[in-house]
């Protein structure tokens, strides 16, 4: 079999037209290799046997993918302990809210992606189930060792029913929505990445290695990758509506449908690594302009919960504080008191954008994140 392998690799298999398939045509070659290979397909079926090769693509393709999401939340954690402090508006519909950090608004972009690596670890134990001796959906009379087989490919577990096991694809169709998932949040980095790039906004600045410019006018630069982010979540969302598509209503136990889950789960990895690697690369070529965070931060409107707190602290009920304070905005005559950076510090709570509490969840997330790479590293185990 390993000769067979290298000659695949190396494009030196030789396809016949007797050959009606690759399961087929390795079976063939083996035969004229060793008359053993004439064994092969006892008590197996290429029912099963697609079963098996997709759960091993799947687990090579969740481990892949969680090295590739740890990549990019460390880059997220690494920007954001740098800007643990650096205070910048938060926003709501679009609108200035209240003052966080940019560190702080990094983070939330990591936090679903670390969602994300367990979701695609949570495939490759999906995946974990050892098809081989499920036949074409009966099984078969030989007396197979399915437990020997399952330790030598790494897999945990023996599919406990035959037609389930040539039929099911719940673990492809976790994995595609997965990497839905990922370029789903990807998506929000790319948007938030363009509005901070916009002259409007200004708070980034686009170093070359993250923008192109214009073909035609030469002030542009344009922030491509962020743009690319946002829209190949397009590619993920078809994945995964190809894929739902064919699996709805089929019968037991295999049908010719089921050779279109190949296209629908390739796509959707290829796409998750490219989104990954190109976000882990906006992300480290970011450069905050901080004399425009601190201009948009002067707002006293992001200061006018604060002021309703002040009230509460007092003793007024939050509702009448709420509507003295939204008076005083009305009238132009806001009572600020404290300034964004002050108002930051007393945002001492689990999970707020006070910048110590920014810069140990920083290195909490970036811990994580090298959990994660050294988990990636370790599945799955290499096939014999």
């Amino acid at each position: 079999m390993r000769r067979v392998k290298r000659e695949l690799d190396s494009n030196a298999f030789v396809f016949l037209e007797t050959d009606e398939d690759i399961h087929t045509a390795v079976e063939r070659r083996l035969t004229e290799i060793t008359p053993a290979g004439a064994a092969l397909h006892a008590g197996r079926s290429r029912n099963d046997q697609v079963a098996l090769d997709l759960r091993l693509y799947c687990r090579a393709a969740a481990s892949q993918l969680v090295g590739e999401v740890a990549g990019a939340i460390d880059a997220l954690a690494t920007k954001a302990r740098a800007h643990a402090s650096w205070a910048m508006p938060g926003y709501t519909h679009l609108q200035r809210a209240q003052p966080v950090t940019v560190g702080h608004h990094l983070l939330a972009h990591a936090e679903p992606l670390l969602r994300d690596a367990e979701r695609v670890r949570n495939v490759y134990a999906a995946a974990g189930d050892m098809p081989l001796g499920s036949g074409a959906l009966a099984g078969t009379t030989l007396p197979l060792m399915r437990e020997v087989v399952a330790k030598e490919l790494g897999l945990e577990r023996l599919t406990a029913n035959s037609m389930d096991a040539v039929a099911d694809r719940d673990f492809a169709l976790d994995l595609v929505y997965a990497c839905l998932s990922v370029s789903l949040h990807l998506s929000r980095l790319g948007e938030d990445v363009m509005l901070w790039a916009s002259s409007e906004f200004g708070f980034v600045r686009l170093a070359e290695e993250i923008a192109t410019g214009s073909s035609l006018m030469p002030q542009k630069k344009n922030p491509d990758i962020a743009e690319l982010l946002r829209g190949r979540s397009g590619r993920a969302l078809g994945s995964m509506v190809a894929l739902a598509t064919v699996l709805k209503g089929l019968p037991l136990a295999y049908d010719r449908d089921l050779q279109e889950d190949k296209a629908a789960v390739f796509a959707a990895v290829d796409n998750a690594l490219d989104s990954l690697r190109a976000a882990s690369l906006l992300v480290q070529h970011l450069e905050f302009d901080r004399d425009r965070l601190a201009a948009a931060c002067a707002d006293p409107g992001l200061l006018a919960t604060d002021a309703a707190e002040v009230l509460v602290r007092s003793g007024m009920p939050f509702r009448k504080a709420h509507q003295a304070v939204a008076h005083q905005v009305r009238e132009g005559k806001l009572s600020i008191p404290w300034t964004a950076k002050a108002s930051l510090v007393k945002r001492d709570l689990v999970g707020a954008p006070h910048p110590r509490r920014v810069a140990a969840r920083s290195g909490a997330v970036r811990r994580e994140a090298r959990a994660l790479l050294a988990w990636s590293e370790t599945h799955p185990r290499p096939l014999p």
